[in-house]
């Protein structure tokens, strides 16, 4: 029994003493209490308190005698503290056994909070005119985290990357390659998204101010991308799935993978538009302006919002009217008129589909599904306002939340950073510009973080082969990146620092891979199996409590990550797992045991740490190495 069933085991027995007295309070909480309050806590007494007239502390009283008598047996004693509080003591004698079993289950702190309800969560969507930089990593890493936490709560998870592959950045490179001189062929094998970022679509941007000419033409090549027989349209097809397919190699360098690739181009083909348009037309939810600036206009009105233009007098549809049919299909509010090819099969073996209009013999059995009940859209907060118009617009056709818009802030490098880069700049942090060509590349930085890695596991570790220092780089380079994308709430920006997120000492993904890999080092050095058939009661000091209560503590974690779409809540967990274990380590002697009974017990605590924590990890996408 771990805390979360706990918990609710007191919130039914307190709710069992409320109906027994005819008390409607539902309000109330239970939960972890602070050091020195027991292990758990409830307020009912507070709620109470107006309604009975009584003070809380009486009401305390009376209600841990009703517990006493019906509470589990995991709870050695209630407890009336004089402010009010009822508190619950655990008995570790009892608890410890199931808790440390439990947590070894590669299935601990698995819950069924989903019931295999269809979810689709979307995230990456970067243009496919350039690389991936350090600000798409957080998105990436965000949106494959709250896959992953969605997974272990029993959702059907779909992952969808949108491709913008008919938009201006797509009729840039067109420009580049077909009137700027740029060729085709990279560089010294320079990979293609760099070379399209960097040379073809800052050149040619900067070319627009020089010469008036390329600013009409990039109007009719953007209008030549949506006729899909056109020779510029398969040309722009043929550049963006060359960048598309660089970009995904460093995707899958992150550990993350995809269910299914939506192509812009295809929703435009698909008619979708159209048949969400009429809808939005017979149901009132658009009005055709017939006075005024926006005259001819098609305009949409949201909650809040300004009105906002959806097709123009001219018959041309807005950014926004993209988006929209998009939206409604990943809810199943319209009919799917794709088929389904396989795109690749990615590194974790997953196969990887797009999508397509053409007629696919492929799958004998029933078509793909990749729409759901609910759909999360991660973009950041620079489209907060946009988001919120579909998220309405979504609500009045379902007529509840399912459309959800996770935003975050962006990601700046540290100055010191940035100069390591190549990136000269006075000021404290650094933002980004694709259209500038002032970025740093996800690439780069993984590169610098191995090599930096890779060099300072071989000092530390004598005799280890050349597989074994890049398997610890690679391992650690992609666990920093990661966790210093979630590390931060969602609505903070980020300042990215090589130096300090590899420290060994604080908040970082090092420090709590190091601790992983001190417990390997233990478990290894013990040479023995602990045997968890022991009642394992011994373990009774206050740094091994410590350590069991956090432990038991992570299905509570996972149920908050997931109920508040929140990464920080499992990175946050890690860190106070390993902080919990650093302690235990400094004072607990493991091997050194004073009997063999307690070098067992406390080496199955080992062991449950090691596994819960990587467990934890392996929620954040990231790796448990044995040896840093």
């Amino acid at each position: 029994m771990a805390f979360l069933e706990i918990l609710e085991s007191i919130r039914q027995t307190v709710q069992s003493y409320l109906s027994e007295n005819n008390l409607s309070i539902t309000n109330f909480t239970v939960e972890p209490s602070k050091p020195g309050f027991g292990d758990i806590t409830c307020n009912v007494a507070f709620l109470l308190s107006k309604e009975l007239h009584k003070s809380p502390q009486d009401i305390s009283k009376e209600i841990v005698s009703f517990c006493s008598e019906k509470i589990s047996k995991e709870i050695k004693q209630v407890i009336a503290h004089p402010a009010g509080h009822i508190n619950f003591e655990i008995d570790y004698t009892r608890f410890n056994k199931s808790i440390l079993l439990e947590s070894t289950k590669p299935t601990y702190a698995d819950i069924d909070i989903g019931s295999s309800k269809k979810i689709v969560v979307e995230h990456t969507s970067v243009n496919p005119n350039k690389a991936l930089h350090i600000g798409h990593v957080r998105n990436i890493v965000i949106g494959d985290i709250i896959s992953r936490i969605l997974k272990k709560v029993n959702y059907n998870v779909k992952v969808l990357n949108y491709i913008d592959d008919s938009g201006l950045q797509v009729a840039d490179l067109i420009i580049g390659f077909k009137h700027c001189g740029f060729s085709q062929d990279p560089p010294n094998n320079e990979k293609f998204d760099h070379y399209c970022g960097d040379t073809v679509y800052v050149g040619t941007t900067a070319k627009y101010n020089d010469d008036k000419n390329l600013e009409s033409k990039r109007h009719e090549i953007l209008k030549s991308i949506e006729d899909v027989d056109s020779e510029v349209s398969k040309f722009a097809q043929k550049i963006t799935r060359n960048v598309l397919a660089a970009q995904l190699k460093t995707v899958w360098k992150l550990g993350v993978t995809y269910d299914c690739l939506n192509f812009e181009s295809q929703i435009i083909h698909s008619q979708m538009w159209e048949k969400i348009f009429s809808k939005l037309k017979s149901q009132d939810l658009v009005r055709l302006e017939k006075t005024g600036k926006n005259e001819g206009c098609w305009i949409i009105s949201s909650p809040n919002e300004d009105d906002k233009v959806l097709v123009r007098s001219n018959g041309v549809a807005t950014y926004i009217a993209k988006d929209i049919p998009y939206a409604a299909w990943k809810l199943g509010i319209i009919d799917d008129p794709f088929n389904y090819k396989i795109y690749s099969i990615q590194d974790n073996k997953q196969t990887l589909y797009e999508t397509t209009l053409d007629e696919i013999h492929e799958h004998d059995a029933d078509k793909l599904i990749f729409t759901g009940d609910k759909v999360i859209t991660v973009i950041d907060n620079r489209q907060i306002r946009l988001q919120k118009i579909v998220t309405d617009l979504m609500k009045r056709f379902t007529g509840n939340d399912s459309y959800v818009h996770l935003g975050y802030e962006s990601v700046t490098l540290s100055s010191n950073t940035a100069s390591n880069l190549g990136l000269e700049t006075s000021e404290k942090s650094v933002q980004m510009s694709g259209r500038k060509g002032f970025y740093v590349d996800a690439d780069l930085i993984l590169e610098n973080l191995h090599n930096k890695i890779y060099n300072e596991s071989k000092k530390r570790n004598d005799g280890l082969s050349e597989s074994e220092l890049n398997s610890i780089a690679k391992s650690v380079s992609v666990g920093t990146i990661r966790y210093e994308m979630i590390k931060p709430d969602l609505d903070k920006i980020i300042t990215f620092d090589l130096e300090t997120s590899l420290k060994i000492e604080g908040d970082t993904c090092s420090y709590i891979q190091y601790s992983y890999a001190r417990a390997t080092r233990i478990l290894e050095k013990s040479g023995i199996s602990p045997d968890f058939n022991d009642d394992l009661s011994n373990l009774i000091n206050q740094f091994e409590i410590n350590l069991i209560k956090k432990i038991a503590m992570y299905d509570i974690q996972i149920s908050d990550a997931a109920n508040n779409l929140s990464p920080k809540v499992i990175a946050r967990y890690c860190y106070e797992l390993s902080v919990a274990f650093s302690s235990f380590y400094e004072h607990v002697m493991v091997l050194n045991a004073e009997s063999e009974e307690l070098k067992n017990s406390r080496l199955c605590l080992v062991t449950s740490f090691q596994k819960t924590l990587s467990n934890a990890l392996s929620v954040l996408g990231i790796d448990s190495p044995d040896k840093m």
